[in-house]
């Protein structure tokens, strides 16, 4: 090994480290929602970005909104597909997503299953 590869080394990471350090971060995202399956492999999330709630599956952007109901609605569907396709998952969603999604419902002077309900009915019914 020559002496100068080392130098040109520690100097390619110091370029890489300043390239890095001047671009601007992209907009925080919040993590609220993971449906992941038996082992552990995430099937679908629910972020949140600039204010919209973000649906992720199979690594691309499903669908966004401005609801939460909408939102939390949606991944609880396609836990339920899963489920009747014979895929166990597990659904984890934040507290702050929950809150906001029934309190969008309440404010609508429903309740969360009433919501469910009426969006199940304008996409269609899945068959398990």
């Amino acid at each position: 090994m020559s002496i100068n590869s080392k130098a040109r080394r520690e100097a390619k990471k110091r370029n890489v480290a300043k390239a890095g350090a001047g671009k601007p971060a992209g907009p925080p995202i919040e993590p609220h929602a993971e449906l992941r399956d038996q082992q552990g492999r995430l099937l679908a999330g629910i972020v949140r970005r600039d204010g919209e709630w973000v649906l992720g599956m199979d690594g691309k952007i499903a669908g966004t909104s401005e609801s939460a109901a909408h939102m939390l609605a949606m991944i609880k569907r396609a836990a339920r597909l899963h489920e009747a396709h014979g895929t166990p998952v597990r659904l984890k969603y934040s507290d702050a997503l929950k809150d906001a999604a029934y309190g969008e419902v309440q404010a609508a002077d429903q309740t969360f299953d009433e919501f469910e309900a009426l969006l199940a009915s304008t996409l269609g019914a899945y068959k398990p």
